[in-house]
């Protein structure tokens, strides 16, 4: 979930499947926008540039970069428009993604309105429940990127302790685990206590520059980063690499975790 706004061109794609949320797309001032049955946006794109993350908390997620800028298999759980998918095949070329999504129209829908890569060696898209697909894995992805919602909260079966624990036996030994929440969600904090419990509190919070949205990032063993100097050094060489402000990342970081350092295992 991203921000709340309105559109002059607004567009019902069509019905919505079962229980699933209502599927939608706007467009206004060059950025084209997904809704699920709300005005919330979930994901927008630059038409200008589809490889821009036009979202503060899309923004956010890639912050685990910090940590691992060169992952060979990476999972999204919640396609989305697929703002991930195209930064991730457009600056990390060895990387595989796969996106796996339970809403058919979502994939559709972002099949022929937001310009997602080609789908073949390098980009696969699963439709699925992400809960139940990511246990097929066992130490073979190297990054997690959750970002389900259902148009008014994260969907719940994404923040159960059950699935915490099947995306840890999911990740390589240095796997990151990325999920999006919303700090104005009242079960924030039990969310939080859950992962903390499973990933033995190797755990970072992320807030997005708006809207209230944190990549919380949780780390399968201790990062080899740990160190906010040595972070901050190493985001001023990202920064042009990727067009990301790395720099503000690892400054929003250390004001929501002044623990920092303790909590990676130093």
């Amino acid at each position: 979930m991203a921000s709340k706004a309105r559109h002059p061109f607004r567009r019902r794609v069509r019905p919505g499947v079962d229980a699933m949320p209502e599927v939608e797309i706007s467009e206004a001032d060059g950025i084209r926008s997904l809704h699920l049955g709300s005005e919330t946006v979930q994901s927008s794109m630059n038409l200008d540039d589809p490889t821009d993350l036009v979202l503060s908390y899309s923004r956010a997620m890639m912050g685990f970069l910090l940590f691992n800028d060169a992952p060979a298999h990476v999972l999204q759980i919640g396609l989305g428009g697929g703002s991930l998918s195209r930064f991730i095949d457009f600056y990390l070329r060895d990387a595989k993604s796969v996106a796996v999504d339970i809403n058919p129209q979502v994939i559709a829908v972002a099949r022929a309105f937001f310009e997602l890569p080609q789908e073949g060696e390098r980009f696969e898209i699963v439709e699925a429940d992400g809960a139940d697909y990511v246990k097929i894995f066992r130490d073979s992805t190297d990054v997690i990127l959750v970002d389900g919602f259902d148009g008014l909260q994260i969907v719940d079966a994404l923040t159960t302790e059950d699935f915490f624990e099947d995306c840890r036996r999911a990740l390589t030994e240095d796997g990151i685990f990325v999920t999006n929440w919303w700090s104005g969600d009242k079960r924030y904090m039990s969310f939080l206590e859950r992962l903390l419990g499973v990933f033995e509190g190797r755990v970072l919070e992320l807030p997005s520059a708006s809207h209230g949205n944190v990549a919380v990032m949780a780390f399968n063993r201790t990062p080899k980063l740990t160190r906010w100097a040595l972070l901050e050094k190493r985001a001023e060489a990202m920064e042009e690499r990727f067009g990301l402000e790395f720099g503000e990342f690892v400054a929003r970081m250390r004001l929501m975790n002044p623990q920092g350092e303790h909590c990676l295992g130093y």
